[in-house]
């Protein structure tokens, strides 16, 4: 007896163990799905993985971090806080947990915990930019009691026609109501909604809408988001946002701007524009009340924070310009979206780095001889929720759409009326920080110093300095390999060009954009601030990378393709700039692919993404002999996206790219 109940107690605990080994194997199955979800952007396949982990409390268990990280990435960061809280309870290494556990508290309407975690945030001393992000938010938290005292002369309407799904971006075309909707048949697995759409409905009321109906097939694509239009004053021209579907064939990873043209009663085929940047997300388009500017959101690199606002200009021809950011009194650290300039020149937009009571709020730019004010359009046009995407219908009424409490669905849209004049609908006194308030001084300066890569000094290097394109300064760099001070402006765009005998000519560049100290943050009346560079020189040697000497970037191209792509042009022009600036060097492009198709197929592939390279740097005067072609196929990637391995497009896309090296050095 007793040897079959320690028969029993081993066997039973064998099974023990057992069990316990099966379900850890299942939850790190279960973890490893999630993660896969969750680098594929697919957000709502990781909350469904994961909330019932959450809800077990496992030791070391990781769960609560995603799902809070899902919800802010799927713009639902209100549904966030527990999930933070619970991370940070867990231990989250996350240097950024503190400051979007705030933002989360922010979007519920928690201003102490918001400003208690912010603290701790700024507790961990994080670097420049998101300790200015945490300062300026607990700046414009102290404001709020004031914007929610604001009334302005506005009654709003709920439209009778929002649903449970996401309607947003109202407007007013004849007798119908033109917007967004998350009406298509697929699923977005970014949010779990239905993809976006551009829909119309008839106008019953002007809060209330029939049955709505798709605005044209010509501009539908089932499997990508499309929304944010915005029409050229005759009607004939329309500039809409297209996200990525997440097919192997987009033109980029995220959002971009289309173009299509009326012909009759139909629209063309819409064409991605060449203004957007392929890895940038580029959106909600509007244009200027004469059709000569677009104005449209973007987080490209060299902006203020996360996304700006940015203006193009259009020339008589229908040509579009380079883009330009509307800088720092509009553009904050935080997210700048949804612009929209009504009839008398206003420029009305949202955002969340100037102060507001919630996410996104609504704000007016108005312009007074050189100065611009900008003002919080109150309540209740703004509330703890997103305010976002205004549209006037006529000087006193129009639509916004928001997610605040008591909505329908995930975005409504809401019909607004004032009682206010026409250039004082809103409450004139709830304006943000930037205006009523005494404009401080900042003298900026740079210093520039000329060095070997190992960082050693460099004397004797000629520099030619020039301005925002103006005529150059030549300086020579002292035993410090320094130069002289450069007094900066707001705006100025400086660029280099440095020559020694013996080295390669190198040049660089220096931008104020984005380097702006916001006016919150300047505590004396007048600051100094000096930036510092290196420009690196170097002496020519077969085989070396060319990269760091004119600040270039790898030249990419979409899947399958050869052609150059608006991006590349940039960085091939810098070649043809080195090639220039050296005759004594003769470079290799080389071409490489990603691992997807056969080794064979790649080889061809990269050889003729090589030659078209090589072709326009030839078709911009350069020799023959001074660049070579070679393609180098998938047998060089830069990370580990293999054949087979599961990877998400940008990272595919880090490997189709072109790079270059110096092959013969003549003799002078």
């Amino acid at each position: 007896m007793q040897a079959k109940s320690i028969h029993n107690f081993r066997f039973f605990a064998f099974l023990t163990i057992l069990i316990t080994v099966i379900g850890c194997n299942s939850e790190r199955q279960i973890s490893n799905k999630a993660l896969k979800y969750f680098d594929r952007g697919e957000y709502e396949l990781v909350i469904q993985t994961l909330k019932p982990q959450v809800e077990k409390n496992l030791s070391g268990d990781k769960s609560a971090y995603w799902v809070a990280e899902s919800y802010r990435l799927s713009n639902r960061i209100g549904l966030a806080l527990p999930y933070y809280q619970k991370a940070v309870l867990q231990g989250s290494e996350d240097p950024l947990i503190q400051y979007h556990l705030a933002m989360s508290a922010k979007a519920l309407g928690d201003y102490t915990l918001c400003k208690t975690s912010l603290g701790k945030f700024l507790q961990t001393k994080p670097n420049r930019f998101n300790q200015i992000k945490a300062e300026i938010e607990l700046e414009n938290l102290d404001k709020i009691p004031a914007l929610l005292q604001k009334q302005s002369p506005v009654s709003l309407f709920p439209l009778m026609g929002n649903t449970s799904k996401t309607e947003f971006g109202a407007q007013k075309i004849g007798n119908e109501l033109l917007f967004t909707s998350s009406s298509k048949p697929l699923v977005y697995k970014n949010n779990g909604l239905p993809f976006l759409g551009l829909y119309s409905a008839p106008l019953l009321k002007e809060n209330e809408i029939s049955t709505p109906h798709l605005f044209s097939t010509q501009l539908y694509k089932e499997n990508a988001n499309d929304g944010t239009p915005a029409f050229s004053h005759d009607g004939n021209t329309i500039v809409f946002a297209r996200g990525n579907t997440g097919k192997s064939k987009d033109p980029s990873p995220d959002v971009d701007l289309y173009i299509s043209k009326k012909n009759g009663s139909s629209w063309s085929e819409p064409e991605r524009m060449a203004i957007s940047d392929s890895i940038a997300w580029d959106g909600s388009p509007c244009f200027s009340t004469d059709d000569r500017t677009l104005y449209f959101s973007s987080n490209r690199r060299g902006g203020k924070g996360g996304l700006d606002l940015y203006r193009v200009a259009i020339d008589n021809s229908g040509r579009f310009g380079r883009p330009i950011n509307l800088g720092s009194i509009i553009n904050s650290p935080g997210d700048e979206i949804f612009p929209y300039v009504s009839d008398n020149g206003k420029l009305y937009f949202s955002s969340d780095g100037h102060p507001s009571i919630g996410g996104l709020d609504l704000y007016v730019a108005s312009r007074n001889e050189n100065e611009i004010s900008i003002e919080h359009l109150g309540v209740p046009l703004n509330s703890i929720g997103d305010d976002f995407a205004i549209n006037l219908s006529d000087p006193l009424s129009g639509y916004i759409s928001s997610n605040r409490p008591g909505g329908k669905g995930d975005d409504d849209i809401y019909y607004f009326k004032s009682s206010g004049s026409e250039d004082h609908w809103w409450s004139s006194d709830t304006t943000s920080s930037q205006s009523n308030e005494k404009i401080k001084q900042v003298n900026y300066a740079l210093a520039v110093q000329i060095v070997h890569p190992d960082g050693k000094a460099l004397s004797g290097a000629r520099v030619s300095v020039r301005r925002n394109n103006e005529t150059s300064e030549v300086m020579t760099s002292n035993p410090s390999g320094k130069i002289e001070m450069i007094t900066l402006n707001p705006g100025d765009e400086i660029n280099f060009k440095s020559d020694k005998d013996g080295y390669i000519s190198a040049r660089s560049s220096f931008s104020m954009e984005g380097r702006e100290i916001p006016q919150v943050l300047l505590k004396k009346e007048i600051t100094d601030t000096t930036f510092y560079i290196k420009i690196v020189m170097d002496e020519p040697e077969i085989g070396k990378e060319i990269s760091q000497f004119y600040q270039l970037n790898s030249i990419y191209y979409d899947l399958d393709k050869s052609d150059i792509r608006p991006d590349a042009s940039i960085e091939l022009d810098k070649i043809v700039n080195f090639l220039q600036d050296n005759p004594q060097v003769n470079l290799e492009l080389g071409a490489h692919t990603d691992a997807r198709a056969t080794a064979s197929y790649n080889q061809k592939l990269s050889q003729r993404r090589a030659e078209s390279a090589v072709k326009y740097i030839l078709q911009r005067g350069i020799l023959k002999d001074r660049i070579v072609p070679k393609g180098y196929g998938e047998s060089q990637l830069i990370n580990e996206c293999s054949d087979g391995v599961d990877c998400p497009e940008d990272m595919h896309q880090q490997n189709r790219r072109t790079e270059f090296k110096i092959i013969q050095i003549k003799q002078e």
